[in-house]
């Protein structure tokens, strides 16, 4: 299993730099019919003469995936990972039940 980071949207400035300002992002992981999800959306001020800008229409998303992760920082990332993993776990073997005993 590994966690498959995936973003879901981005708002970005309404100019020629089209600078990305929100990235809105969602982090999953499978195992059969087993599934764990995590979202959430980072902040960001777009600079584009900073070195190392990139052009919204050149953005993949691997290339704002690494954003996202490079902001939340290793340990979120790790807290992300260990979240998504617990679903499975719960979703196998429930800790709970719906029922009635009539």
């Amino acid at each position: 299993m590994a966690v498959t980071w995936t973003i879901t949207n981005m708002e970005y400035t309404n100019d020629s730099d089209k600078g990305v300002v929100h990235a809105a992002w969602s982090a999953s992981d499978s195992d059969g019919d087993h599934t764990g999800t995590v979202s959430g959306m980072e902040s960001y001020t777009p600079d584009s003469s900073a070195s190392g800008y990139i052009a919204f229409d050149s953005l993949t998303n691997a290339k704002v995936a690494s954003w996202v992760k490079a902001t939340l920082g290793a340990d979120e990332v790790t807290r992300v990972g260990e979240k998504i993993a617990a679903q499975i776990a719960e979703s196998k073997t429930p800790s709970t039940a719906w029922g009635k005993p009539f």
